[in-house]
C-alpha cells in the first residue's frame, strides 16, 4: 500500500487507497470481434455493426434546476449559513450529475469491452473541439451562441473519461484499444473508399457520389474507423 487519501464531496466521505502491485500481461480474450466507434453528440456511441446508443446526457437533464439553484446562491450573503447551505444543495447536485454520467459509461465500456478484442476510437482533440468561439474585442467570434450550446454537449458526452475506461478494461480482459486520425472519416465511402465532403448530404444520411452506396452516415463512420483501425494493426500505419 503507497497511500491512503480520505476526502468529502457533496456532503459524502471516500477514502481512496492506492497501492501498487505488478499485473502479468493478458494474453487472451474472451471474444476476437473487433468493432469501430463513433462518438457523436445525437447519438453517444455508433457502432460499425451498426447500432446506436443514445447520450444520458445528465447535465443537460438537470441545467434548469441548477441554474435555479445558482440564481438563489447569487442573492445570499456570503458566507453565511443560508450561503453555505445553498453551497451544499449545488455541489450534491454536481456531484449527481456526475455520478449518472460515470455510471452510463462504466455500464457501455464495460460491455464493449467484454464483447471484443479489437475497439478502434478516433483520436478526438476534445480541447479544441469545445473551445469557446467567442473571440477577442478586435475579433469577434460567429455564432456564439450556437457554439456555447455545441460545446456544453460536447462536454457532457465525457468522451475523454469513455476512451480511458475503454483502455484500462480492455487490457485487462487481453484486448486492445486502438485511436485513429478522424480525418475524413465521415466523408469516405467506408464501400468504395472515394472521399468528398458532398458525399455526407445531411447529418444522418450519407450517399457516395462515385459508387451510389447509401447508409447511415455514422455507421458509415464507424466502418471507415474500423478499417483504419485494421490497417494499423496489419501493417503499421500511422494513427
Amino acid at each position: 500500500m503507497k497511500n491512503v487519501t480520505v476526502s468529502r464531496q457533496a456532503g459524502h466521505w471516500y477514502i481512496s487507497i492506492q497501492v501498487e502491485h505488478e499485473l502479468e500481461s493478458q494474453t487472451t480474450t474472451i471474444s476476437s470481434q473487433s468493432i469501430g466507434l463513433d462518438l457523436g453528440i445525437k447519438h453517444f456511441v455508433t457502432t460499425s455493426d451498426g447500432e446506436h446508443q443514445a447520450p444520458i446526457n445528465s447535465f443537460r437533464q438537470h441545467e434548469k434546476r441548477l441554474a435555479k439553484l445558482q440564481r438563489e446562491l447569487s442573492r445570499k450573503k456570503r458566507f453565511s449559513f443560508n450561503w453555505k447551505k445553498q453551497t451544499r444543495k449545488i455541489a450534491k447536485l454536481h456531484q449527481k450529475i456526475a455520478n449518472i454520467r460515470r455510471d452510463f459509461q462504466h455500464k457501455l465500456s464495460t460491455e464493449l469491452c467484454k464483447n471484443h478484442a479489437l475497439i478502434v476510437v478516433e483520436d478526438l482533440k476534445i480541447k479544441n473541439m469545445s473551445r469557446s468561439a467567442s473571440g477577442v474585442s478586435e475579433n469577434p467570434g460567429k455564432n456564439v451562441s450556437a457554439k456555447s450550446g455545441l460545446n456544453k454537449s460536447i462536454l457532457d458526452q465525457g468522451w475523454y473519461e469513455f476512451r480511458r475506461q475503454l483502455e484500462y478494461k480492455s487490457y485487462w480482459r487481453g484486448g486492445i484499444v486502438v485511436e485513429v486520425n478522424p480525418q475524413y472519416t465521415s466523408q469516405r465511402c467506408s464501400h468504395c473508399q472515394h472521399i468528398d465532403a458532398k458525399n455526407r448530404q445531411t447529418q444522418e444520411k450519407f450517399v457516395c457520389l462515385k459508387c451510389s452506396s447509401e447508409m447511415n452516415a455514422d455507421v458509415n463512420a464507424a466502418k471507415n474507423i474500423l478499417a483504419a483501425g485494421h490497417a494499423v494493426m496489419a501493417c503499421g500505419a500511422s494513427a
